[in-house]
């Protein structure tokens, strides 16, 4: 016989043997079955040949065709499927036997069964070159098995058994069967195989790198977003915290500077060491629970240049702000430790000596206005006009009294703007003179330090308290009274009257008192007086009000100015200066004369 008979052959004895398995796999489960149960077998049966077609596919595995002779390949697919169907249907018959055992015969419903049968014997019988055709295509697949990968055509499609199952017939077979219910072949048979691939094999397996790819893309923009967030996340709770911080170190550091306890009476007495510094002077204090903080009291002493801490004994009070504290120990304190004080005295500056008998009536250690001193104004005023103590002033203080008018110059009160604006205490055993020697000893202290520039610009300490004493009234802040002080020098240089309104009012006993600006315009500038400066040249004999320390620093330095006139502005106490009447003039009518009512 040739090849080619061989291989007709095969195929024809492959059919043969499928059919005969079918056949006996029907007598055997439709034999003695009732009719429900034989329902059951069918659609049982429907799906095992699926399964034995499937072992069949995977017992013939196109790899291995290539391991044959092309005449030995048809006989051994042959005896691989029938060994694989064999199998099959003697496990498939055990379990339908025990499954069967026990039930009653019944009515056989078997014209599906059948039916099913008889197309898979006319498809076989019908279509044998399918079948060969399969083994023939096997046989060309294992050959080319051994060949690169890369000889694969994309668009080739490797067949195999399962194939040849899935092209049924699609007549209706319902004429030769005589049933009504039609079941196609392929829905009770075999399912389609699975496609093969059409793409080489470099590209599926260039799919999952892309894929991969993708989403490693993906995942790291994912990251990416993520990392961000997280930045602006901890930038966001960076700046919180540095606000915060600051916040926080603002209110720290303002309370740091307030009093421990504004509703405090009682004074503690501290001695500072001559020669501390800053930083010592403040462990002083936060040690005597003056201040809350040493640290704070250290670095704002520094910042606001308070660097002129004076040595001694020093009563304080924790109602006493940094502020407070720091002005107090620029003082001189005491050389020996005093006790307690009972209560304080407040000479504000400007006052007059008028004023100042007032004010040490008031006791100015609590706010209770009521709070009155052991002193009184007539006691006060007796003692600044006692040549006797005055005598002994001078002789006690040369330096400050060595221009102190004569008692025939015309002034008032000797004595007047030689005390200085300051708060005083006193105590149980603390005599009027004491108060007053007291305030004459600050104005001293403070002056110490100009004696020498005094004398340098050829004047006298009268003079200078006087000049001073028209500057405390008439300017408010220092740059003011500088350029003030500048007009009454060029005025003095001139000879022109220093025509100040201040010394007027002096005269008249009204310097402190309140006045309407209709008053102030229209005030008496013909009076009788040494104090009249409106219509003479030159200075008073003496000061009208105790002077600040700014307004004597202000005639000691005063500013170059070629100013003559000045005027302030009586809503908002801006000060005008001009060089010229005319310029005076226009000031005083725009700021002034259009505010009269």
């Amino acid at each position: 016989m040739t090849k080619e008979n061989d291989n007709n052959a095969q195929p024809s004895s492959f059919r043969d043997q499928i059919l005969r398995e079918l056949e006996e796999l029907k007598a055997q489960r439709l034999e003695g079955q009732p009719e429900e149960t034989l329902s059951q077998v069918n659609d049982k049966v429907v799906e095992e040949i699926e399964a034995i077609a499937s072992v069949a596919k995977n017992k013939i595995d196109h790899s291995e065709v290539a391991e044959f002779e092309p005449e030995e390949l048809p006989k051994v697919l042959e005896e691989r499927a029938d060994e694989s169907i064999s199998e099959e249907i003697t496990v498939l018959d055990e379990k339908q036997t025990d499954s069967n055992v026990g039930d009653q015969p019944q009515p056989v419903l078997q014209d599906t069964v059948e039916r099913n049968l008889e197309e898979l014997r006319n498809f076989i019988s019908a279509n044998p070159e399918l079948l060969g055709d399969q083994l023939l295509e096997s046989e060309k697949m294992g050959s080319a098995s051994v060949q690169s990968e890369e000889s694969f055509d994309a668009h080739s499609t490797s067949p195999s058994l399962e194939d040849t199952f899935i092209d049924f017939p699609k007549e209706d077979v319902s004429t030769v069967t005589g049933d009504t219910e039609i079941i196609p072949l392929e829905a009770t048979l075999i399912a389609p195989s699975v496609a093969v691939s059409k793409e080489p094999i470099k590209v599926e397996e260039s799919q999952p790198r892309r894929r991969t790819h993708s989403k490693n893309k993906q995942k790291r923009k994912k990251q990416d977003r993520t990392a961000k967030r997280i930045v602006a996340v901890v930038m966001s709770l960076v700046v919180v915290f540095f606000l915060a911080t600051c916040t926080f170190g603002f209110f720290w550091v303002k309370s740091s500077l307030e009093p421990i306890n504004t509703e405090a009476t009682k004074t503690i007495q501290v001695e500072i060491p001559e020669g501390s510094s800053t930083k010592e002077i403040a462990n002083i204090l936060f040690e005597n629970d003056l201040i809350k903080n040493a640290t704070v009291f250290n670095y704002y002493s520094k910042i606001k240049s308070y660097n002129n801490y004076q040595s001694g004994f020093y009563n304080l009070s924790q109602s006493m702000s940094v502020d407070d504290l720091a002005k107090a120990l620029q003082e001189s304190g005491t050389p020996t430790a005093q006790e307690e004080p009972a209560g304080k005295v407040l000479i504000v500056e400007g006052y007059t000596l008028t004023q100042i008998a007032n004010s040490v009536t008031l006791n100015a250690k609590t706010d209770d206005k009521t709070d009155k001193t052991p002193f009184t104004s007539e006691e006060f005023l007796a003692t600044v006009t006692n040549q006797e103590f005055i005598d002994r002033m001078v002789a006690t203080y040369p330096n400050l009294f060595a221009s102190l008018p004569a008692a025939d110059s015309g002034v008032i009160y000797r004595l007047e703007g030689y005390l200085f604006p300051a708060v005083y205490d006193y105590y149980d055993d603390t005599t009027i003179e004491d108060l007053v020697e007291q305030m004459i000893s600050t104005t001293d202290a403070r002056l110490q330090p100009y004696y020498e520039a005094i004398a340098n610009k050829n004047l006298t300490v009268n003079e200078v308290l006087t000049l001073a004493s028209l500057v405390e009234k008439e300017g408010s802040t220092d740059e003011d009274r500088r350029n003030i002080a500048s007009v009454f020098f060029n005025r003095l240089n001139a000879e022109m009257p220093l025509q100040s309104n201040i010394a007027i009012l002096y005269a008249q006993g009204k310097l402190g008192e309140e006045t309407t600006l209709a008053e102030d315009t229209n005030i008496d500038t013909s009076i009788e007086s040494p104090y009249n400066i409106y219509w003479r040249a030159g200075l008073m004999p003496g000061p009208v009000g105790s002077p600040s320390l700014s307004a004597i620093e202000a005639v000691l330095n005063e500013n170059a100015t070629d100013y003559y006139y000045f005027v302030a502005d009586v809503t908002t106490g801006t000060v005008y200066f001009a060089n010229t009447i005319e310029e005076h003039d226009q000031n005083v009518a725009t700021y002034v004369n259009a505010h009269l009512e």
